[in-house]
Protein backbone atom coordinates (compact mmCIF):
# COMPACT_ATOMS: atom_id res chain seq x y z
CA UNK A 1 0.00 0.00 0.00
CA UNK A 2 0.89 3.68 -0.64
CA UNK A 3 0.75 5.93 2.22
CA UNK A 4 -0.21 9.68 1.28
CA UNK A 5 -0.26 12.27 3.70
CA UNK A 6 -3.09 14.91 3.23
CA UNK A 7 -2.82 17.87 4.67
CA UNK A 8 -3.92 21.71 5.35
CA UNK A 9 -0.75 24.37 5.64
CA UNK A 10 -0.57 27.83 5.86
CA UNK A 11 2.16 29.72 4.05
CA UNK A 12 4.67 29.00 7.02
CA UNK A 13 3.79 25.60 7.42
CA UNK A 14 1.51 25.89 10.45
CA UNK A 15 -1.10 22.56 9.73
CA UNK A 16 -2.93 23.17 13.35
CA UNK A 17 -6.28 23.31 13.68
CA UNK A 18 -7.31 24.21 10.33
CA UNK A 19 -11.05 23.14 10.04
CA UNK A 20 -12.79 24.43 13.79
CA UNK A 21 -11.95 27.13 16.24
CA UNK A 22 -11.77 24.71 19.31
CA UNK A 23 -9.89 22.17 17.54
CA UNK A 24 -7.12 22.17 19.01
CA UNK A 25 -5.77 24.70 21.34
CA UNK A 26 -2.61 23.89 22.49
CA UNK A 27 -0.03 25.84 22.97
CA UNK A 28 -2.83 28.70 22.95
CA UNK A 29 -3.29 28.68 19.32
CA UNK A 30 -6.24 30.92 18.46
CA UNK A 31 -6.29 30.53 15.05
CA UNK A 32 -8.07 27.68 14.98
CA UNK A 33 -10.90 26.87 11.62
CA UNK A 34 -8.04 29.41 9.45
CA UNK A 35 -8.61 27.10 6.37
CA UNK A 36 -12.45 27.33 6.24
CA UNK A 37 -12.69 30.71 4.24
CA UNK A 38 -10.59 29.06 1.47
CA UNK A 39 -12.73 26.29 0.46
CA UNK A 40 -14.59 26.39 -2.83
CA UNK A 41 -15.46 23.42 -5.03
CA UNK A 42 -12.45 23.11 -6.92
CA UNK A 43 -10.50 22.00 -3.39
CA UNK A 44 -14.43 20.17 -2.22
CA UNK A 45 -13.74 18.47 -5.41
CA UNK A 46 -10.12 17.28 -4.96
CA UNK A 47 -10.62 16.12 -1.66
CA UNK A 48 -14.56 13.96 -2.88
CA UNK A 49 -12.24 12.04 -5.29
CA UNK A 50 -9.60 11.41 -2.92
CA UNK A 51 -11.85 10.19 -0.58
CA UNK A 52 -13.45 7.96 -3.40
CA UNK A 53 -9.94 6.44 -4.63
CA UNK A 54 -8.53 5.65 -1.64
CA UNK A 55 -8.52 2.41 0.07
CA UNK A 56 -8.42 3.46 3.78
CA UNK A 57 -7.56 6.20 5.98
CA UNK A 58 -4.22 5.96 8.82
CA UNK A 59 -4.65 8.69 12.11
CA UNK A 60 -3.13 9.51 15.37
CA UNK A 61 -4.59 8.79 18.24
CA UNK A 62 -5.29 12.57 18.96
CA UNK A 63 -6.90 12.69 15.24
CA UNK A 64 -9.12 9.84 15.49
CA UNK A 65 -10.63 10.98 18.58
CA UNK A 66 -11.16 14.54 17.33
CA UNK A 67 -12.77 12.77 14.05
CA UNK A 68 -14.69 10.52 15.86
CA UNK A 69 -15.89 13.39 18.25
CA UNK A 70 -17.46 15.49 15.45
CA UNK A 71 -18.43 13.38 11.97
CA UNK A 72 -20.65 10.55 13.00
CA UNK A 73 -23.20 13.13 14.51
CA UNK A 74 -22.74 15.02 11.40
CA UNK A 75 -26.20 14.62 9.49
CA UNK A 76 -27.61 14.36 5.50
CA UNK A 77 -26.69 16.69 3.38
CA UNK A 78 -23.16 16.40 4.07
CA UNK A 79 -21.56 13.92 2.03
CA UNK A 80 -18.88 12.76 4.45
CA UNK A 81 -20.10 11.01 7.25
CA UNK A 82 -21.58 8.16 5.83
CA UNK A 83 -18.42 8.02 3.40
CA UNK A 84 -15.82 8.07 6.73
CA UNK A 85 -18.02 5.49 8.19
CA UNK A 86 -17.89 3.19 5.34
CA UNK A 87 -13.84 3.53 4.74
CA UNK A 88 -11.49 1.17 6.66
CA UNK A 89 -9.53 3.25 9.17
CA UNK A 90 -6.05 2.24 11.42
CA UNK A 91 -5.15 4.15 14.21
CA UNK A 92 -1.87 3.95 15.57
CA UNK A 93 -1.65 4.21 19.19
CA UNK A 94 0.17 2.88 22.48
CA UNK A 95 -2.52 3.99 24.54
CA UNK A 96 -6.07 3.30 22.83
CA UNK A 97 -7.70 -0.50 23.35
CA UNK A 98 -9.50 -2.21 21.44
CA UNK A 99 -12.85 -2.64 20.74
CA UNK A 100 -12.86 1.32 18.93
CA UNK A 101 -15.54 3.33 18.94
CA UNK A 102 -15.77 3.68 15.13
CA UNK A 103 -17.35 1.96 12.68
CA UNK A 104 -14.53 0.12 10.60
CA UNK A 105 -11.62 0.67 13.20
CA UNK A 106 -8.40 -1.15 13.46
CA UNK A 107 -5.29 -0.50 15.78
CA UNK A 108 -2.21 -0.73 15.22
CA UNK A 109 -0.95 -0.93 18.64
CA UNK A 110 2.26 -0.92 19.42
CA UNK A 111 5.00 1.56 17.57
CA UNK A 112 4.09 3.54 14.92
CA UNK A 113 6.71 3.59 12.27
CA UNK A 114 6.71 -0.56 12.93
CA UNK A 115 3.32 -1.28 12.28
CA UNK A 116 2.89 1.41 9.49
CA UNK A 117 5.85 -0.37 7.79
CA UNK A 118 4.43 -3.37 8.31
CA UNK A 119 1.18 -2.34 6.49
CA UNK A 120 2.96 -0.47 4.08
CA UNK A 121 3.93 -3.84 2.42
CA UNK A 122 0.35 -5.11 2.06
CA UNK A 123 -1.00 -5.25 -1.34
CA UNK A 124 -3.93 -2.55 -1.82
CA UNK A 125 -4.80 0.97 -2.58
CA UNK A 126 -3.39 4.17 -0.39
CA UNK A 127 -4.02 4.22 2.80
CA UNK A 128 -4.58 8.39 3.48
CA UNK A 129 -3.21 10.19 6.77
CA UNK A 130 -5.13 13.14 7.81
CA UNK A 131 -4.06 15.70 9.80
CA UNK A 132 -1.73 13.42 12.53
CA UNK A 133 1.44 15.89 12.48
CA UNK A 134 3.10 13.89 15.34
CA UNK A 135 2.21 10.89 13.16
CA UNK A 136 3.40 12.12 9.88
CA UNK A 137 7.12 13.07 11.42
CA UNK A 138 7.71 9.68 13.17
CA UNK A 139 6.51 8.47 9.54
CA UNK A 140 8.75 10.41 7.62
CA UNK A 141 11.94 9.85 9.94
CA UNK A 142 11.91 6.26 8.19
CA UNK A 143 10.99 7.27 5.02
CA UNK A 144 7.52 5.81 5.06
CA UNK A 145 5.58 8.36 3.23
CA UNK A 146 5.17 7.86 0.09
CA UNK A 147 3.26 11.26 -1.35
CA UNK A 148 2.21 14.38 0.10
CA UNK A 149 -0.87 16.13 -0.81
CA UNK A 150 -0.54 19.41 0.43
CA UNK A 151 -3.15 22.18 0.25
CA UNK A 152 -0.88 25.62 0.36
CA UNK A 153 -3.18 28.68 2.02
CA UNK A 154 -2.33 32.14 1.62
CA UNK A 155 -1.90 33.46 4.62
CA UNK A 156 0.83 33.65 7.44
CA UNK A 157 -0.33 32.44 10.81
CA UNK A 158 3.04 32.95 12.78
CA UNK A 159 2.62 30.43 15.12
CA UNK A 160 1.15 26.81 15.75
CA UNK A 161 2.32 23.28 15.16
CA UNK A 162 3.95 22.62 12.08
CA UNK A 163 3.93 19.68 9.65
CA UNK A 164 7.71 19.17 9.30
CA UNK A 165 9.51 19.62 12.22
CA UNK A 166 12.54 21.07 13.30
CA UNK A 167 14.09 17.78 13.78
CA UNK A 168 12.56 15.92 11.07
CA UNK A 169 14.67 14.09 8.59
CA UNK A 170 16.47 16.17 5.45
CA UNK A 171 14.64 14.53 2.38
CA UNK A 172 14.13 16.30 -1.51
CA UNK A 173 10.59 15.97 -3.01
CA UNK A 174 9.66 15.86 -6.70
CA UNK A 175 6.20 18.21 -7.24
CA UNK A 176 4.25 16.08 -9.47
CA UNK A 177 0.84 17.97 -9.93
CA UNK A 178 -0.38 21.35 -8.69
CA UNK A 179 -3.13 22.56 -8.66
CA UNK A 180 -4.85 26.07 -8.10
CA UNK A 181 -8.23 26.59 -6.47
CA UNK A 182 -10.29 30.22 -7.11
CA UNK A 183 -9.02 31.48 -3.52
CA UNK A 184 -5.82 31.07 -4.02
CA UNK A 185 -4.90 27.63 -2.48
CA UNK A 186 -2.54 25.82 -4.10
CA UNK A 187 -2.79 21.87 -4.13
CA UNK A 188 0.26 20.30 -4.43
CA UNK A 189 1.50 17.09 -4.40
CA UNK A 190 4.46 15.83 -3.69
CA UNK A 191 6.55 12.34 -3.66
CA UNK A 192 10.21 11.65 -2.52
CA UNK A 193 13.10 11.59 -4.62
CA UNK A 194 13.79 7.44 -4.53
CA UNK A 195 17.33 8.32 -5.69
CA UNK A 196 18.39 10.97 -3.46
CA UNK A 197 16.18 9.09 -0.10
CA UNK A 198 17.05 5.82 -0.48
Amino acid sequence: MKIVVFNHLSLDGVTQAPGRPDEDLRGGFEHGGWSLAYGDAVLGGYVAEGMATSGALLFGRRTYEDFFSVWPKRKEPNPFTKVLDATQKYVASRTLKNPLPWVNSTLLAGDAEDTVAQLRREPGKSVVILGSAELVQSLQRRNLIDEYQLTINPLILGKGKRLFSDSGRFATLELVDTKPTTTGVIIATYRPRKEQNG
